[in-house]
């Protein structure tokens, strides 16, 4: 013992002789080596659902018994978490829960917004100097370029997991929708990829190739396969609640189970059964014809694209060795099948009940296989959603709430009658966009110059069935200086280069669609979602106090040891072990 101490002693006065106490300090500033810090996980996983309202845990997750149950009963769960601003769609939603900011911050205030330079919808991934690259066949889209992060003004979670962590982590996001892989994954995934077109793609902006082990996913799993399936209930008759057939749903191809994955007679032999062999559906060079728009739609609609995207996520994990290095990286998955489920057929519909029973049962197989693959112990898991959805408006109705479709050109031409009346005849609006009213080149100003004008406008936005309030742009500058929720809920969507000139709040129960149902408003509906976190570092239990999506990202940041500068959210450290 005393030799091996004198050994030390030695060392150290060596080291004292040849540093100066610059170089002590640095050298006691330096990162610990990642196999020092073992409370690290080695993994991070962040998942979330497409249109996941919190309450659909309370009303379906008594037939859950897989990997959400396990989630849900072994993860820290915060069941009073809520969006705080007006926005609920898929690309606000993703990059909050990506950057920890809300979209006054980070930018992306809706899935698309009027570019008042070139006079045209926008997406809010578009981004005229890269380019598709698809993995299934070439795909361009219809407004030419392709997609990144570059309309994305804040670092992800990701982002700043690589640049300030060593070794470098990988980053690895998967969805059926751009917006959703990237707003998970930030400007620079490793590998990212989604749906284009009936096509898996990915974009020069993340790669200047194809991803092998993705290529060579893509032709061992060909979507091919499921088109020739139907879609039939996964549970017990009885285990489904309302009814499995109302009028509100607007699927031409069939309101009941089961559903077809072709919707298209002549893409299955008159003799074929439901799931005919290869011989009877191969052709002469033993390929698998490719899937029609109409067939892609209806696996796109089904919980079978959930299933590829955590099938696909599982190929990342083995192939990337994702959380078997020194360091620690990142797998996103966005699953949005219910989105696509939930429009047509309503949170209430045995598809959704179904879509969410399956997802149960794939999530269970993911996790399984990241147990197997990194170790229970070695991964964090992040699950959320991007926002919720409304029932039917005619359901709510017939329980005596008030409830109903706003009528889009009843909205327009009160707006053009009112600015008509002020301004004199001419037009005065380029689009409407969701909550969003456009107006016209030098409109804006003029309604600043003459203030009972703007008024009067205003006034009459309000009487349309189903608007609940209207707001000029300026007044919604700054959250913090808002005169009650409604208002301050709108400033947090709010970011003026790309926002309209008048901003519109629906009533509740309200929505602007003429079938279907939607989202997109400050009601709890749209914006209660779950938040639960899960696995390595997490402590178990459940907690009420009230908490955004976005105290997601700056929570597994401290986890892994990184900072987020631009977060709004906080860390929910109750739910830290210590």
């Amino acid at each position: 013992m005393k030799t091996r101490l004198s050994v030390v002693a030695l060392c150290l006065a060596m080291l004292l002789a040849a540093s100066g106490p610059t170089d002590l300090i640095a050298a006691a500033a330096a990162p610990l080596p990642a196999a020092a810090v073992a409370s690290k996980p080695k993994l991070v996983v962040f998942v979330a659902v497409d249109q996941f309202r919190a309450d659909y845990i309370d009303w379906y997750g008594g037939n859950w018994k897989h990997g959400l149950r396990r989630v849900l009963d072994k993860g820290a769960w915060f069941r009073n978490a809520n969006y705080p601003y007006l926005g609920t769609v898929t690309c606000p939603g993703h990059t909050t829960l990506g950057t920890g900011a809300y979209p006054h911050t980070h930018g992306m205030i809706l899935n698309d917004w009027w570019d008042r330079a070139t006079s045209k919808i926008s997406a809010c991934t578009d981004d005229a100097g890269v380019k598709l690259l698809g993995y299934m066949r070439d795909v361009k889209k219809m407004n030419g370029g392709g997609d990144s992060g570059k309309n994305m003004l804040v670092p992800t979670l990701a982002d700043e997991m690589k640049a300030q962590l060593q070794p470098m982590p990988r980053v690895v996001s998967f969805s059926m929708k751009a917006r959703s892989a990237i707003g998970l994954a930030g400007h620079k995934p490793d590998v990212a990829a989604w749906f284009e077109q009936g096509s898996l793609v990915t974009s020069t902006a993340f790669a200047g190739e194809l991803t092998g082990f993705v290529k060579k996913f893509v032709a061992d799993n060909p979507i091919e396969k499921d088109a020739d399936g139907q879609w039939t209930k996964l549970l017990d008759e009885k285990a489904y609640k309302y009814a499995d057939d109302v009028p509100q749903e607007t699927m031409s191809g069939g309101r009941v189970f089961p559903h077809p994955l072709t919707r298209t007679a002549s893409a299955l032999p008159s003799s074929a059964s439901p799931a005919p062999g290869p011989r009877q559906r191969r052709g002469e060079s033993g390929a698998l014809p490719p899937a029609s728009p109409s067939q892609f739609a209806a696996w796109e609609r089904s919980p079978w694209s959930d299933r590829y995207l955590a099938r696909l996520a599982s190929a990342a994990v083995s192939a990337l060795g994702l959380g078997k290095g020194p360091g620690t990286d990142y797998l996103s998955v966005s699953f949005s099948a219910l989105d696509t489920v939930g429009h047509p057929y309503g949170p209430r519909s045995h598809e959704v009940q179904d879509v969410l029973a399956r997802l149960d049962v794939t999530l269970g197989d993911l996790l399984d296989e990241i147990d197997k693959k990194v170790g229970a112990d070695n991964y964090v898991l992040a699950f959320s959603a991007d926002h919720g959805v409304m029932e039917f408006p005619e359901q709510l109705k017939a329980e005596g709430k008030d409830a109903g479709r706003m009528s889009t050109a009843q909205l327009t031409q009160t707006l053009n009658d009112a600015l008509n009346r002020a301004l004199g005849p001419g037009k005065h609006i380029d689009t409407i966009r969701y909550t969003e009213v456009y107006l016209a080149p030098g409109v804006r100003e003029q309604l600043k110059a003459k203030r009972e004008a703007l008024k009067a406008t205003l006034d009459a936005a309000r009487t349309v069935p189903g608007v609940q309030q209207a707001f000029f742009s300026d007044d919604l500058l700054d959250p913090g200086k808002a005169k009650d929720p409604v208002q301050r809920a709108a400033a947090l969507s709010h970011f003026p280069a790309r926002a309209g000139d008048i901003i519109l709040v629906p009533k509740r129960y309200w929505i602007a669609m003429p079938a279907g149902t939607t989202h997109g408003t400050n009601n709890d509906y749209d914006q209660h979602v779950p938040v639960v976190l899960f696995g390595a570092g997490i402590k178990a239990g459940k907690y009420d106090r009230a908490v955004s999506p976005a105290d997601i990202a700056p929570t597994l940041a401290k986890l892994v040891g990184v900072t987020l500068p631009k977060a709004e959210g906080k860390p929910l450290n109750e739910a830290l072990a210590k």
